[in-house]
């Protein structure tokens, strides 16, 4: 079965796992925002980075990139760069028309 990832943050342009395809694309009623702190890979425990996520937010729209991705392994490495990145990416379960 094929998954497609929706990558808003860094991941559009360094995604960190192999692709079939990549659309440039938006998803309806979210928007980014830099809300969440990270000491993972950027700030400090005194002052925590900012990482992008998602809000919803009715009448806004996101831009970036779904990735389709039909092979195991990458699908494993793609998940393993989701726990990585604090989930900047949304895994896309029902689709509509890509253009």
């Amino acid at each position: 079965m094929v998954m497609w990832v929706f990558g808003y943050g860094s991941l559009v342009w360094n995604p960190g796992f192999a692709y079939d395809a990549r659309l440039v694309g938006f998803v309806r009623d979210y928007r980014r925002v830099f809300y969440q702190g990270s000491t993972d890979h950027r700030g400090t425990p005194e002052f925590p980075g900012r990482t992008v996520t998602l809000e919803h937010r009715p009448g806004s729209t996101c831009w970036g990139v779904a990735y389709k991705i039909s092979r195991e392994q990458d699908k494993e490495t793609a998940l393993e760069v989701s726990d990585k990145q604090s989930v900047q990416m949304l895994f896309v379960h029902h689709c509509c028309v890509l253009t």
